[in-house]
């Protein structure tokens, strides 16, 4: 029975010998790592932690970029009963002091000279640790290469090559495997304490909905300390899918089509950008190739919404798609490789536009949602049984109940054991055994999950009226010309906006039309272009209550930023921290 990470990685080896696991690009292409590299490279890694101290129940720092090391160090570490704690590279050298010492981490592995460049900022701050390594060397003093750590167990795995199997069968499914610090939009971090079984059985429901094998191939970019990136690695290694690692995330758009993948997991901004930069060039197109663009996107959508209502599609629409997709469709197909079965979108709320869009021109994002605390997944669209708008229906084996006041429990074998050395907030986390996820939403009729807002990010007006600012920033975020959009308004007359624009478009808008500006400050303060964006959210939100209309905004000079505070390492905004930041441009929105 495979109730363990350990028992996935015993039955990979086992079952996918001969193939490549993971792909990764050296000096120009990708290169394959056999499912036997991948084994020998996990099993001398966790005997060499090992005879360096490293025992059940101690935490291994992981401060790295993805790449194949993080997941064979992760592996070594659960294989042997330590628990990983990961760590995003973005953060600063006093957040990262904050989780290695709140986790009392024995172990620090950090990829290359940058990352220990902020390892060494602290380095004295941190008592606790007893061992540094480093992946790329060479190792400043102190510091051991992995590959020195990889040599040390090669050398015990031959002295005792059963010693690696007799540990990894021993750990329990209910052994902690990570510490997961959470991204803290509310607050301090706490770090969510999962089991083995609590990610091993969100895997196995996520395979008993999803069809992914080992014929697929995945492309990695997420941070692999993002709770969904690391279990959809775990789900990959489960059956033997290849992932293959993007360079970064500026390349990730050469990397698709390099890696030609089937599967890749995304937050929104990415399925954002390139929606944006499909319209963009569209709109500077010649007449004719921008009308055949929407006469092809009319039939897409038309076709797609039959296919999703299950009505019969007739020979001429389909006739007519096929020549859409040949024409048009196909092209943008191309630019993510030309393989790709299906997106994956978590981490915030899909616009349900940006979802029909794609899936008009044949691409299929299937939208989920859970938390850190959750492991992540609560509940996923399928392949073949989705609905644009929500986050599908609940896995197997997981409960969901809908609270009074609208926010969403849940319970089941994903929900975690509770935060490390919190009891408090553990406690206040969870009522008469359900997890409070903070999250409020409703089921439809037909079961789909459907969340409206965060319970804390509901802005109540003045005037009593309940106002949920994510839909509507999503629906900002649509326009070609918005970067980023946050709706203010609690306990306020009425509602208002900041809004960053995407000053490459912008300023081309403005030269275009004869706007003078010398610099981005007086692009942003011209009246001329306050009122361009007015017509255009205006334009954007025509289903919206009266209440909920924005009535202002200020239009930022730059973008809210993760090493300011104002956006967590996922991208999502700190609503609390902006708020208080740019409370006089707020202010200012509200005076008469």
């Amino acid at each position: 029975m495979i109730d363990t990470l350990a028992r996935i990685f015993l039955n990979t080896e086992r079952t996918y010998c001969g193939k490549p696991l993971m792909l990764v690009k050296k000096e120009g292409k990708y290169v394959p790592i056999s499912t036997e590299e991948f084994s020998r490279r996990v099993r001398n890694i966790s005997t060499g932690l090992r005879a360096l101290g490293l025992r059940s129940g101690d935490k291994l720092i992981i401060l790295s970029e993805n790449r194949p090391e993080w997941v064979m160090m992760d592996m070594a570490v659960v294989c042997m009963g330590a628990v990983t704690v990961p760590i995003y590279t973005s953060l600063t050298p006093e957040q990262i002091k904050y989780i290695i010492t709140d986790s009392e981490a024995r172990f620090v592995v950090c990829s290359n000279q940058e990352m220990w460049a902020k390892i060494a900022a602290i380095k004295i701050e941190l008592p606790l640790v007893d061992r540094y390594i480093i992946i790329d060397g060479p190792a400043p003093e102190g510091v051991m290469t992995l590959e020195e750590v990889e040599k040390e167990g090669e050398k015990l795995n031959q002295l005792d090559p059963a010693e690696f199997d007799r540990i990894a069968e021993s750990i329990g499914p209910d052994d902690l495997a990570t510490i997961i610090y959470t991204s803290g939009t509310t607050g301090v971090p706490k770090g969510a304490m999962l089991s083995h079984y609590n990610l091993v059985s969100n895997v196995q429901a996520l395979r008993a909905v999803i069809e992914y094998t080992d014929k697929d191939t995945v492309l990695s970019f997420l941070p692999l300390s993002h709770v969904l990136e690391r279990m959809c690695t775990f789900a990959w290694i489960y059956v033997g899918a290849t992932i293959a690692y993007a360079e970064s995330i500026d390349t990730v758009a050469q990397n698709m089509v390099e890696v030609r993948p089937t599967i890749m997991v995304s937050v929104p901004r990415l399925f954002d950008k390139f929606y944006a930069r499909v319209i963009d060039n569209v709109l500077s197109s010649p007449p004719l190739k921008k009308k055949i663009f929407f006469r092809a996107l009319k039939v897409g959508r038309k076709y797609a919404r039959k296919k999703i209502d299950g009505e019969k599609i007739s020979p001429w629409l389909r006739f007519q798609y096929r020549l859409a997709y040949r024409l048009v469709f196909s092209k943008i197909v191309e630019r993510t490789g030309g393989r790709i079965r299906f997106f994956v979108s978590g981490g915030a709320p899909l616009s349900i536009d940006i979802a029909e869009f794609f899936y008009a021109m044949g691409i299929l994002i299937i939208e989920g949602y859970g938390l850190t605390e959750t492991s992540p997944v609560i509940a996923v669209n399928r392949l073949n049984d989705f609905r644009f708008g929500t986050v599908g229906k609940i896995i197997p084996g997981v409960e969901v109940k809908i609270a009074p006041d609208g926010e969403i429990r849940a319970r089941g074998p994903n929900i975690m054991k509770g935060y490390f050395k919190k009891e408090a907030e553990t406690r206040e986390a969870f009522e008469d055994g359900w997890f409070k996820t903070g999250d409020i939403g409703y089921l439809d009729r037909d079961g789909y999950l459907v969340i409206t807002d965060r319970k804390k990010d509901i802005i109540v007006t003045a005037g009593g009226k309940n106002v949920a600012p994510q839909p509507i920033e999503n629906t900002l975020k649509t326009s070609p010309y918005i970067a980023s959009a946050v709706v203010v308004g609690n306990n306020r007359k009425f509602v208002s906006a900041l809004i960053v624009p995407d000053f490459d478009k912008l300023e081309v808008y403005a030269r275009e039309n004869g706007i003078a500006f010398g610099n981005r400050r007086e692009l942003v303060s011209r009246p001329e272009i306050y009122d361009f964006f007015m017509k255009e959210i205006e334009r954007l939100t025509p289903h919206l209550a009266s209440y909920e209309k924005i009535k202002k905004i200020t239009l930022m000079e730059k973008d809210f930023e993760i090493e300011a505070g104002e956006l967590t390492p996922t991208l999502k905004v700190r609503r609390k921290i902006v708020e208080e930041k740019y409370r006089d441009l707020i202010d200012r929105m509200y005076q008469e």
